[in-house]
């Protein structure tokens, strides 16, 4: 269902809710005002979104991907805030199966914006990851301060030292010729 239909149907059951208060009819004046209100948050959060990022939660990725395949056009059915999210959740969800796949849905995710600064950081951690698996150190180092930044309620910290971590021991092998690790 389109956001527009959604929105004119809220209005609709939410007038309604007031035509009936005011024929004197409070009790369903006010069931029907409650429904309308509950039509109307669904403009703004959609339920889909919230299924998939449960199961995602849950690390039912099956399940979670089948919930955001329900969404077949985001730009129609979602909010324009949520846009970001969506290809958020999709990045998240593909990162499980194939990694290298998923940096195009965290760099929309980051173009098309965000509001919540630890996602942001969630997006950008994972571009380092995929950077590193790349061999790319100066674009890892780069989305990995960029994630520290955003970081502002250290949800990620632990994470983020891991990763630097992980760039540490980048640094200590050197592929020789023959394509065997070397280790200082």
């Amino acid at each position: 269902m389109s956001n527009i239909l959604r929105l004119v149907i809220a209005c609709v059951v939410l007038g309604a809710g007031v035509t009936l208060c005011g024929f004197g009819f409070w009790g369903w004046g006010i069931l029907v005002f409650l429904i309308g209100g509950l039509i109307l948050t669904t403009y703004f959060i959609n339920e889909k979104m919230i299924m998939a990022q449960f199961y995602l939660r849950k690390e039912n990725t099956v399940k979670a991907e089948a919930w955001l395949m329900k969404i077949t056009d985001y730009e129609k059915e979602l909010n324009k805030n949520q846009h970001g999210y969506y290809n958020l959740l999709l990045g998240l969800n593909e990162s499980r199966k194939a990694p290298l796949k998923a940096e195009k849905y965290f760099k929309k995710a980051l173009s098309l914006g965000m509001k919540m600064s630890h996602n942001i950081a969630l997006a950008k951690l994972s571009l380092a990851g995929i950077a590193m698996a790349k061999r790319n150190k100066r674009e890892a180092q780069m989305y990995l301060q960029e994630a520290t930044k955003a970081d502002t309620n250290k949800l990620l910290a632990e994470q983020i030292k891991m990763l630097k971590n992980q760039m540490a021991q980048m640094d200590k092998q050197q592929v020789i010729r023959g394509g065997f690790r070397q280790q200082f």
